[in-house]
């Protein structure tokens, strides 16, 4: 929200500076009639002349960058093919791996996070398990679905997969009754 009353306050800084400096470059350069006269001489409408210029482009900048699309905000990770440039967003890098983790059975509740190191990519898995399977086996086959699945899938190196097991579910327990 900050950031968009920054790009509104940014446009409405820009427009009346820009207004205000092509009034002030109009008076002094005689195009629109005056009354007031500078006393210092010719000097003085110089440079007031070239303050409103470079006003009035500053204006102009502070105007392309209030409207401009920001594309720095979506993180990506970049390749260089023989064909061109390919960009995947670290967003679908991380439903990759939600994916690969969810096959695994007794992992619930997933979460993820993705980092670019240079060795390639650092994955961070969060689940929570049922507690019927072995936790050792449960992780191991989490960091072998995640690591294989993201690596073949999107042909970018994974350093390292790490497996947090935050919590464990309750399995409801039935009793029956026999009448």
């Amino acid at each position: 929200m900050a950031k968009i009353l920054d790009r509104l306050l940014l446009f409405l800084y820009s427009l009346s500076i820009g207004i205000l400096s092509v009034i002030a470059i109009l008076l002094l350069s005689g195009a629109i009639p005056d009354t007031f006269e500078i006393p210092d001489g010719p000097g003085a409408y110089i440079a007031a002349i070239t303050a409103a210029v470079i006003l009035f482009l500053l204006s102009i900048r502070f105007f392309y960058i209030s409207l401009r699309r920001d594309r720095a905000s979506l993180p990506s990770v970049d390749q260089r093919t023989e064909y061109g440039d390919i960009q995947i967003s670290m967003e679908t890098i991380e439903n990759l791996s939600l994916k690969a983790a969810g096959k695994v059975k007794g992992i619930r509740d997933l979460k993820s996070r993705i980092r670019v190191s240079q060795a390639g990519l650092e994955i961070m898995i969060r689940a929570v398990v049922d507690g019927e399977h072995s936790l050792p086996l449960l992780t191991t086959e989490v960091q072998r679905q995640v690591h294989d699945f993201v690596q073949e899938t999107t042909g970018i190196p994974v350093a390292d997969v790490s497996v947090y097991i935050a919590n464990l579910t309750q399995s409801p327990s039935f009793k029956s009754r026999v009448e």
